[in-house]
């Protein structure tokens, strides 16, 4: 059983998360529940965590996971326990929001915060290995390196696209889009089975995917056979 300022502020949480993809700020949800300080706010969150309502997510300032919801949302169910998909927001894991027109300094602080992108497995700039691997980590990136838009990780394996000065061992952050212009370096899925980072050119009825190392042929190949998983937004390097 939740107090009333617990209700509160978890359907407060909820509907921000719902509306703009961003969790509030301490000082959003203190004037939201109308408390004279943020500690009250630290309170209630202890109090909806021991109970299951939410989890925190480490490392990661303001990243919320709403877990459930009170059943007594859910009347339709008979009494039955109510079946909710988690809404996670690890600082809005890989998507980028625009910041809203007006907004508080400490609000404006949070939005500059670096966003957790996840690591989606590795990539092939040279000998083509499997598809794209399913969700294995996050990184953090600065929010100005991405536009808006979802966005994931794919750690670089070969040396195909040294040229574009993409190497071996760096991390290339995707836009994840199905669409992308002629000259623009992709992830391109070949065949349902392959992935490959190279740049995409169109020929008449052709797609061509162009290495950036002469040591490397250009593959070209009907339209269906290669679906655009991504747009090259960015990258990391370890030194």
């Amino acid at each position: 059983m939740l107090t009333r300022k617990q209700h509160e502020l978890l359907m407060f949480i909820h509907e921000r998360m719902k509306e703009s993809g961003i969790p509030p700020s301490f000082d959003e949800m203190k004037d939201a529940l109308d408390l004279a300080s943020k500690s009250g706010i630290h309170r209630l969150i202890t109090a909806l965590e021991e109970r299951g309502f939410i989890r925190r997510l480490p490392n990661r300032a303001r990243a919320l996971e709403v877990v459930r919801l009170p059943d007594s949302m859910n009347p339709s169910l008979g009494g039955r326990k109510a079946r909710f998909e988690p809404a996670v927001i690890e600082g809005n894991l890989g998507k980028v929001a625009s910041p809203p027109a007006r907004v508080s300094s400490s609000a404006l602080e949070d939005y500059a915060r670096p966003i957790s992108i996840p690591v989606m497995g590795r990539i092939a700039a040279g000998t083509p290995i499997e598809a794209i691997q399913t969700h294995s980590h996050t990184i953090a990136v600065p929010p100005e390196m991405l536009g808006a838009g979802e966005h994931y990780a794919l750690e670089v394996r070969g040396d195909s696209m040294i040229d574009a000065g993409i190497f071996d061992g760096d991390t290339v952050l995707i836009k994840k889009q199905d669409q992308a212009s002629t000259g623009e370096i992709i992830v391109a899925l070949v065949d349902d089975e392959e992935a490959t980072l190279k740049r995409l050119r169109r020929k008449g009825n052709t797609i061509a995917l162009e290495a950036a190392n002469p040591a490397y042929e250009t593959r070209i190949f009907p339209p269906d056979r290669v679906k655009v998983q991504g747009r090259l937004v960015g990258l990391l390097r370890k030194y």
